[in-house]
């Protein structure tokens, strides 16, 4: 299983951008779904992680933006408003996959990191 991002871009400060994360190949379940981020210089970051029992945000996200989950299509979103130059970072997608029923009996999950996705924002 690959995971497939997209959505990134350039965008001024105050835009909005919509991130995109879905698997390369049909799965049993997405169990929890994340996205972090990596500025430069910096260290990978939580950014938003949704589970099936709710979704939890870093501080500097909260407000701004909005994790979602489309179990039917193994799809995790988020989107971003209110964007600022401080949120200029690639974007990693973290989902966690049950691949098959097989898997579900066996109480087994795995967890995959897409490729990220450059997100850009100029003052």
């Amino acid at each position: 299983v690959q995971l497939q991002a997209s959505g990134g871009g350039q965008v001024q400060a105050g835009g909005s951008l919509r991130l995109s994360c879905t698997t390369s190949e049909s799965v049993y379940s997405v169990k929890t779904g994340a996205w972090y981020r990596q500025a430069p210089g910096k260290q990978r970051e939580l950014v938003a992680r949704a589970t099936a029992d709710g979704s939890n945000y870093a501080d500097f996200a909260m407000g701004r933006f909005t994790i979602s989950r489309d179990p039917a299509a193994n799809t995790v979103s988020l989107q971003m408003n209110d964007l600022k130059p401080d949120d200029t970072a690639v974007y990693y997608c973290n989902l966690e996959i049950i691949a098959s029923i097989y898997e579900r009996r066996l109480g087994r999950s795995k967890e995959y990191w897409g490729q990220g996705t450059l997100v850009t924002v100029s003052s």
